[in-house]
């Protein structure tokens, strides 16, 4: 035997389904990752020095946020080897807000690490 039950509408449907989703997401955390720092100190440093980064290489955990190490290309020359290139040290609180930076180191894209 069928169940005589009224159908449903599609927008009826679709509310139904949007608070059972809102309701079984989990709420975001307030601490985010290495990720999220490395991607803020990046974009708050290219603002800032007005220098494109190369990329990231560390990311340590702080007691109030992160540390992040922006590799950044400060002189473009040809032959790219050439190149210099800058560490910065980026800090970066729990909401991914630049706090302080400073260059750290200052070397050519062809030298070797000492």
């Amino acid at each position: 035997m069928a169940e005589n039950r009224p159908a449903r509408s599609g927008q009826t449907a679709k509310r139904a389904v949007k608070k059972s989703a809102k309701k079984a997401a989990p709420r975001p955390s307030v601490r985010r990752g290495p990720e999220h720092a490395a991607r803020a100190a990046c974009e708050s440093l290219e603002r800032l020095i007005c220098h494109a980064a190369e990329g990231v290489s560390a990311v340590r955990r702080k007691d109030d946020g992160w540390c992040v190490v922006v590799d950044v290309l400060e002189v473009p020359r040809i032959p790219d080897t050439t190149s210099l290139l800058a560490s910065y040290e980026v800090r970066i609180d729990e909401r991914g807000e630049l706090t302080e930076y400073s260059r750290v180191r200052r070397y050519r894209r062809g030298s070797a690490d000492e």
